[in-house]
C-alpha cells in the first residue's frame, strides 16, 4: 500500500494522548466500605466492573476513530509499477485489402474502427498510422472523420516494418512504457525476417480474422497464341471449392462480347479461355461474383492494335527474299543502295539489316552505334567479299566481337539453341530429323555473344542478344541454302520483333514496369497518363523513333489508362492490383516472441487501462471513522 501524503501518518502518534488519559483514570484511590455498608459492596463491585468495560470500549473505538482519520487524510491507494511511469501509445492500423472481409455485413476495417473508438478515452493521445498514412500525437476527436473515413490500399506492411515505423513515432525516452497495438487480420505476406517482435517495445495483436476463409480471385490473363485468328485469352482463377460453377464475364469497354463459367478442381484453381478477335483493339474488363473480398473480382487487360514496325535494308535491294519475310501486313520494309542512304532516315527505323555489304563506311559506323543505343535492333549479313577491318570496327563495340578468317569449307547447321529468345515458344518440341541448312563459306567469328544457330564443329552460324545479330555468311545462294530452310521465317521475325517489345496485356501496381510506344517527341514534349480526369507524368527516356515509360509508385488505382501525346491517345495501358492478399492465409501468432494476443480491442483496452489505475481507500477509511463514531454514541447510551 501507498500513501498520497505519508507525512500525516506522524499524526498517529497522536494515539498515546488516550491512552495516557486512560490510564490516568484507573489509578484513582479504591474506597474501602465500612460494616454499615458493607451490604451493598457487593453491588457496587459489580457496577464498578461495568464501568471499567465501558472505558475501554471507548478507548479502542476512539483509537481506531482517530486513526481511521489519519489514514484518510493521508490517502492510501495501491497501483501497479507502471502506474506512474509516461506511457506511450502507438496503433497500427491494417487498411488492406484483405481487412474487406466481412463478419455480419461489416468489414474488418470498419470493425476495427469502431471498437477503437468506443474502447478508447476521448483524452488520450496517442499516434496511429495505417499502410500509407501517419497520425503523431493526436486525439480520437483529431482523427475520427479520417478514421471513419479509410479508404482501402493494394500496400501491405510486412511484422519488420510495422516495427520500424512504430520506432519513429515512440519518444526515445527510457523511462517511459511504450506499447504498441497491431490491429491486422495477419496475411502470411506479413511475416517478419525473424521469429521475434522488438523486446524494448511492448507489443499487442488483436488478430481481425473472419470465421470463414474462403475468396475466389482473378489471378491473371494470359495469351496463348498472339498470332492467331481469333485469339485465345486464357483466365486464371484460384479460391473455388470443386464442382463449383463461377460465372465470368469478358467486356470490351462497356460491351459484353464473351461470357463463360468457371469450374474448379480439388486444388481450388481453375482457367477459362475465351475467343477474343484478332488484330483488334481491345480494351478489356474481367469480373466475376464474389461475396468475399472485392479488389480481386475486377481485372482489367487492353491489347492494342499491332503497329508496323519499320526496317530499312542497306545494300543489296535486287534479292526479294527480305520483301517474303517482312510482309506489309506487319512491317514497312525499305530497301536502300549503301551510296543512296539518307542516314537521318535511320532515327526513325526500328530495325536495320546490312545485307551482303562489302565494307561499312566510318560514317554509318557511327550512325549504327547511336541507332543502336537508342533501342534499335541491327541486322548484319556480311558479304563473301567484306572487308574486316571495317566490321571489326563496328562490331567490336559490342561484346568484343570480331570476325577473322573464311573458312571455305562445307558444313551444316546442326545446332539450335532453343532457350533462346528468339526460337522461345517457336518449336512445340526439340526437333531431331530436321533438315538442316548446308554452308559453303563462313567466317569465323570471336564473341561474347550467344550462339543462336551453331555449325557442325563448333563454330557459329549466327550469334546476338538484345538488338545485335550477326551471320558468319553471306546469304545468298553461293554461300549457303538458309534462304530455303523454313527456320529463316521465325528467326528474321523474332529477331525484328525484339526491337520492339510486345506489349504486356496488363501491369500490377506498386511494381516497377516498362512500357515502350513508338512516336517521335519534340524537345519539349512529354507524354502524359490519364483516366478519367485523373492524369500524370510518368518516368519517361527518349529516343528519336520510340519513348519508354517507367511506372512505380503511380498510379495507384486499377484501371485502363491512355498514353497521351498533346491530347491525342497512342496506346492504352492496365493496371491492377496484386493479388498477394487474395487466399486468405494467415499466421501463427503464437511463434512470435514478446507479442500478446488479445482477443478482442476492448478487452485490450480495459487491460491498459487496468494496468494504469490506481486503487484509492481514503473514502473507505472515512466510512470506517463515520462507524466508528456511531459505535461510540451506541456505547455511550446502551453501556452501563
Amino acid at each position: 500500500m501507498q500513501f498520497k501524503h505519508p507525512e500525516i501518518l506522524w499524526a498517529l502518534f497522536l494515539l498515546v494522548i488516550p491512552i495516557i488519559i486512560h490510564l490516568f483514570q484507573l489509578r484513582r484511590f479504591q474506597k474501602t466500605p465500612f460494616t454499615n455498608v458493607a451490604m451493598l459492596q457487593k453491588v457496587v463491585a459489580e457496577s464498578r466492573k461495568s464501568n471499567s468495560l465501558k472505558k475501554w470500549l471507548l478507548l479502542f473505538t476512539r483509537l481506531l476513530l482517530l486513526a481511521a482519520l489519519v489514514m484518510a487524510f493521508a490517502q492510501p491507494f495501491t497501483s501497479k509499477e507502471t502506474a506512474f511511469k509516461p506511457m506511450e501509445t502507438v496503433i497500427y492500423l491494417d487498411n488492406s485489402f484483405s481487412m474487406q472481409a466481412r463478419n455480419n455485413g461489416i468489414s474488418q476495417l470498419e470493425r476495427a474502427v469502431q471498437d477503437v473508438i468506443k474502447s478508447m478515452d476521448a483524452k488520450t493521445v496517442f499516434s496511429l498510422f495505417t499502410n500509407e498514412d501517419s497520425f503523431a500525437n493526436v486525439t480520437l476527436a483529431d482523427i475520427e472523420n479520417n478514421l471513419l473515413s479509410m479508404p482501402f490500399t493494394y500496400k501491405q506492411l510486412s511484422l519488420d516494418e510495422i516495427n520500424l515505423k512504430a520506432s519513429t513515432l515512440f519518444t526515445k525516452s527510457p523511462e517511459s512504457i511504450k506499447n504498441l497495438i497491431i490491429l491486422s487480420d495477419f496475411q502470411e505476406n506479413m511475416a517478419p525476417s525473424t521469429a521475434g517482435i522488438d523486446s524494448t517495445i511492448t507489443s499487442f495483436a488483436v488478430p481481425m480474422r473472419i470465421r470463414e476463409s474462403k475468396n475466389i480471385s482473378i489471378d491473371s490473363v494470359a495469351l496463348q497464341d498472339p498470332s492467331a485468328d481469333p485469339a485465345l485469352l486464357q483466365v486464371f482463377l484460384s479460391g473455388g471449392s470443386p464442382d463449383e460453377n463461377v460465372p465470368v464475364s469478358v467486356y470490351n469497354g462497356p460491351n459484353l462480347i464473351a461470357k463463360s463459367a468457371a469450374q474448379f478442381d480439388e486444388t481450388s484453381r481453375t482457367s477459362v479461355v475465351f475467343s477474343i478477335p484478332a488484330n483488334q483493339e481491345i480494351n478489356g474488363k474481367l469480373t466475376i461474383a464474389d461475396n468475399a473480398l472485392g479488389f480481386d473480382n475486377t481485372f482489367y487487360f487492353n491489347i492494342d492494335s499491332r503497329e508496323k514496325l519499320k526496317v530499312l535494308a542497306i545494300g543489296n535491294t535486287g534479292s526479294d527474299y527480305l520483301n517474303r519475310l517482312f510482309t506489309n501486313d506487319e512491317f514497312e520494309l525499305q530497301k536502300v543502295e549503301l551510296n543512296q542512304l539518307d542516314y537521318s532516315a535511320l532515327e526513325k527505323q526500328q530495325v536495320v539489316v546490312l545485307d551482303n555489304l562489302d565494307q561499312i563506311p566510318v560514317s554509318l559506323q557511327q550512325a549504327l552505334r547511336s541507332f543502336t543505343a537508342n533501342g534499335g535492333s541491327l541486322i548484319i549479313i556480311p558479304s563473301p567479299e567484306a572487308d574486316l577491318n571495317t566490321y571489326n570496327s563496328l562490331l567490336t563495340a559490342f561484346s568484343n566481337t570480331r570476325l577473322s578468317e573464311k573458312v571455305n569449307t562445307t558444313s551444316k547447321v546442326t545446332t539450335i539453341t532453343y532457350d533462346h529468345p528468339i526460337y522461345r515458344n517457336v518449336f512445340e518440341r526439340r526437333v531431331t530429323n530436321f533438315e538442316y541448312p548446308t554452308v559453303n563459306q563462313y567466317f569465323k567469328i570471336r564473341t561474347g555473344l550467344p550462339t543462336i544457330l551453331g555449325l557442325e564443329g563448333g563454330d557459329a552460324f549466327l550469334v546476338g542478344l538484345n538488338g545485335l545479330y550477326l551471320f558468319t555468311t553471306s546469304l545468298e545462294n553461293g554461300s549457303t541454302n538458309f534462304k530455303s530452310s523454313p527456320v529463316i521465317v521465325p528467326t528474321f521475325y523474332n529477331m525484328a520483333q525484339s526491337s520492339f517489345k510486345m506489349p504486356e496485356l496488363y501491369h500490377e501496381l506498386g511494381r516497377q514496369s516498362n512500357v515502350t510506344v513508338a512516336v517521335q517527341l519534340g524537345n519539349d514534349n512529354t507524354l502524359k497518363v490519364a483516366k478519367e480526369g485523373y492524369e500524370f507524368i510518368p518516368m519517361q527516356q527518349v529516343y528519336p523513333n520510340q519513348v519508354n515509360l517507367t511506372f512505380d509508385q503511380i498510379p495507384n488505382e486499377d484501371g485502363i489508362y491512355s498514353i497521351e501525346n498533346n491530347g491525342q491517345t497512342l496506346k492504352h495501358i492496365s493496371f491492377n492490383y496484386p493479388r498477394d492478399e487474395s487466399q486468405l492465409s494467415y499466421l501463427d501468432l503464437a511463434t512470435f516472441k514478446n507479442l500478446t494476443i488479445e482477443e478482442s480491442i476492448p478487452s485490450l483496452f480495459e487491460d491498459l487501462e487496468a494496468d494504469n489505475n490506481i486503487a484509492a481507500y481514503w473514502k473507505w477509511f472515512v466510512i470506517l471513522a463515520l462507524l466508528l463514531a456511531l459505535i461510540e454514541v451506541i456505547i455511550q447510551k446502551f453501556v452501563s
